[in-house]
């Protein structure tokens, strides 16, 4: 007879644990839901804010940033030629942005995704946009002239693949396009975003007309 209530309290007691590990459980999910949205609407409006910049610089130099405007920036600011504009990546593209006195704070070149960490805040020359401070892929070679709804600024591109990665942002790519306009695109299961049926980075889509985009993903 003794053992009923036993075996009841037992029961309720497992019960009760499993309740409070559900409730746990939730809390978590609650809290990591939000914690990537934040992110999204951080990386959402910091390409936003890239856009501007980028819509300044070109009215100054009358086209985006590429290799070809380093020139014109260290002629502009010769006080600034200590900036590492080599290599291929977004992040010596948008050191220019720096060089040129148009952005005045790294902040805005970060987004959540894998191996990127807060920027310090230092963007004197050597520091500023280091490894890992960017999280935005950039499109080079292209000017405010430009079919206005090509993909300029973009995230979370995985680098050396025309593929986006679908964990940090619910399946979704942000596009920043040259008449500064930013979209959410949903990520394809293999990886791709699709407008007008074709993979927006494909050299067959028409924006493109028949030539690769020139991507430059960032360190």
């Amino acid at each position: 007879m003794d053992d009923e209530p036993k075996k009841s309290r037992s029961l309720e007691f497992t019960l009760g644990l499993i309740i409070l590990i559900s409730l746990i459980a939730f809390v978590f999910i609650r809290i990591e839901i939000r914690a990537k949205r934040a992110h999204q609407e951080r990386a959402f409006g910091n390409v936003r804010l890239i856009g501007y910049a980028l819509i300044v610089f070109d009215s100054d130099f009358g086209t985006f940033p590429s290799e070809t405007t380093i020139e014109d920036v260290n002629s502009v600011f010769p006080d600034n030629l200590s900036y590492d504009f080599s290599g291929k990546s977004s992040n010596a593209i948008f050191r220019q942005l720096l060089a040129a006195g148009i952005v005045g704070n790294e902040e805005l070149f970060y987004a959540k995704i894998k191996n990127t960490v807060d920027p310090d805040g230092y963007i004197t020359p050597g520091e500023g946009i280091k490894k890992g401070e960017c999280g935005f892929a950039y499109i080079a070679g292209l000017s405010s002239k430009d079919d206005p709804s090509t993909p300029l600024v973009l995230t979370p591109l995985i680098p050396g693949t025309t593929k986006f990665d679908p964990k940090p942002f619910a399946g979704n790519a942000i596009i920043n396009h040259i008449d500064n306009s930013v979209s959410y695109e949903p990520i394809d299961d293999d990886g791709h975003v699709y407008i007008d049926g074709i993979d927006i980075l494909s050299p067959k889509h028409p924006i493109w007309k028949g030539k690769a985009p020139d991507i430059r993903y960032p360190e």
